[in-house]
C-alpha cells in the first residue's frame, strides 16, 4: 500500500456507497432518541462519542497511518469530547471492553482496516454541523459541552477533501479495499451498539 498523490480513484465514493446502508440505520436510530432534546440525553449521545473515539484514539498516532495522512494526529478528538463531558458535570463513562485499537505498535493493527475506522469518525465530524446548532439550542458550544462538534478553522469541507485526497491517493489491492470496507462497516455498526446500550 502506497501514497500515490495527484491519482484519485473515488474511493472515498466508494466508501460511502458500500456502507450508505448501514450509516443511515444509525442517523434514524440516533435522530429517534433525540439526543438533543435536554442536556441529560446529550450527556448521553456524549458518552457514545467517548467511548467510539476512545476505542480509536491509538490510531491518530500510529506512523504507518500519520505517513498516509499528515495530518492524522490534529484530528484527534477524544480529549474534547472528555471535556465536554466535564462540562455537563458528569463523569467519564465506565468502558464495555478494552480500546478496540489499543496498541500502536507497527504491525499491530492493519492499515487498511483502521482507515475504515478513520472514515466513519472523520466523516462523522463532517456531518456534524447540524449536531453543533442542535447543541447551541442547549446552551453549548465550541467552548463549552460541544467542542468536539465545533468546525475546523479552515472549514468543515476542505477539512473533509483534505482526508479524502489522503485516501483516494493510496493504492490498495483488492484483499486491502475490502478490509477497508469492513473496518468502516464495523466502525459503523460499534457506534449502533453504544447507542444502543448508552441511548
Amino acid at each position: 500500500m502506497t501514497a500515490m498523490p495527484g491519482i484519485t480513484d473515488g474511493r472515498a465514493r466508494r466508501l460511502k456507497a458500500a456502507t450508505g446502508e448501514t450509516h443511515q440505520r444509525l442517523d434514524t436510530r440516533i435522530m429517534a432518541a433525540d439526543p438533543f432534546g435536554d442536556r441529560a440525553r446529550y450527556g448521553r449521545f456524549l458518552a457514545v462519542q467517548y467511548l467510539f473515539h476512545r476505542d480509536i484514539d491509538a490510531l491518530y498516532c500510529l506512523p504507518a497511518l500519520t505517513a498516509l495522512i499528515p495530518d492524522l494526529a490534529a484530528r484527534r478528538r477524544l480529549d474534547q469530547v472528555a471535556q465536554d463531558i466535564a462540562d455537563l458535570g458528569q463523569a467519564l463513562p465506565l468502558p464495555d471492553r478494552a480500546p478496540l485499537f489499543d496498541d500502536p505498535a507497527e504491525g499491530a493493527i492493519d492499515v487498511p482496516t483502521a482507515l475504515g475506522w478513520l472514515y466513519v469518525a472523520e466523516g462523522s465530524n463532517l456531518g456534524a454541523a447540524f449536531l453543533f446548532k442542535a447543541a447551541a439550542r442547549l446552551g453549548l458550544d465550541g467552548s463549552c459541552g460541544a467542542r468536539h462538534l465545533a468546525g475546523h478553522p479552515e472549514g468543515r469541507a476542505q477539512h473533509w477533501r483534505d482526508f479524502t485526497a489522503a485516501l483516494d491517493a493510496l493504492t490498495l489491492l483488492p484483499p486491502e479495499e475490502a478490509r477497508m470496507v469492513a473496518g468502516a462497516r464495523a466502525a459503523f455498526i460499534r457506534v449502533h451498539d453504544l447507542v444502543d446500550a448508552r441511548i
